[in-house]
Order: C-alpha cells, then sequence, then structure tokens
C-alpha cells in the first residue's frame, strides 16, 4: 500500500513517496546501495534510534521520532561515514539532504502516515506505523 508523510502541523505532506523498513533485514539495509533519494520520497526505519551512513553516496535529512510520532531530533545534511542518534527515538525518517528546511520540518512537530490517496485526511489509527 502506498503511503504519504503528513506533517500534522503544517497539514501538509512531508513525502508522497515512503517507504517502511519494520523488519530486521530491511532496516539494515536502509538505504544502502541507492544512488540518491528523491525529493518527494522517505525511509522510515521502525523501531529504530540511530542511523549511520557508512558507505552511503549521498547526504541525507533525518528525523528522530518518539512513539506519538514527535519529532524529538533534527539532524540536517548527514553527509557519508557519520552516525545520528537520539535515545528518545522510536523511529527515524529518512529524506533527501535540504528536504526539512524546504517543508518547514520543526521539533515538536507530529508526522503521521496516511494512504497515498487521503493527503487531506487525518491520522490513521490503527497500527503504530500508522501514528508515526
Amino acid at each position: 500500500m502506498a503511503v504519504s508523510l503528513m506533517n500534522a502541523r503544517t497539514r501538509e505532506p512531508v513525502a508522497t513517496a515512503v517507504e517502511l523498513a519494520v523488519t530486521r533485514k530491511s532496516r539494515r539495509r536502509g538505504l544502502l546501495g541507492r544512488d540518491h533519494l528523491d525529493a518527494s520520497a522517505a525511509l522510515i526505519l521502525e523501531p529504530c534510534a540511530a542511523v549511520h551512513t557508512a558507505f552511503m553516496r549521498f547526504h541525507i535529512d533525518v528525523v528522530f521520532v518518539n512513539r506519538g510520532g514527535y519529532a524529538v531530533k533534527i539532524v540536517e545534511d548527514v553527509p557519508p561515514w557519520r552516525i545520528a542518534l537520539s535515545t528518545r527515538a522510536h523511529a527515524v525518517i529518512e529524506m533527501a539532504a535540504g528536504s526539512l528546511r524546504r517543508l518547514d520540518v520543526s521539533l515538536g512537530d507530529r508526522l503521521y502516515v496516511l494512504p497515498a490517496s487521503d493527503t487531506a485526511g487525518t491520522p490513521a489509527a490503527s497500527l503504530d506505523r500508522k501514528n508515526l
């Protein structure tokens, strides 16, 4: 199912092509092996409190969110061969470098996923992954 990542404060989509990495294998792979990440894309790793950019070929923006989906830490423009972490995070959202500034994502913003066709709706209430 295609999902979009929304910002509750701005009521605007943050990413319209969202990939969920919720298995150990998919979290371990992450963005490795890719040459870039589209400006409209995001990778959500759950559960996750730390990421590395070893062997990556491009810079990324990272948002750490708690179980309620609130941004507890933001790290912009993380270059290859770095580590970012937050002990308060339950999940991590990785996006193309520059995305967070362009989209006005701030600490404390609540980010959530919706079916891609429902970008005007309210947060889904069922699965934890729906309430990032």
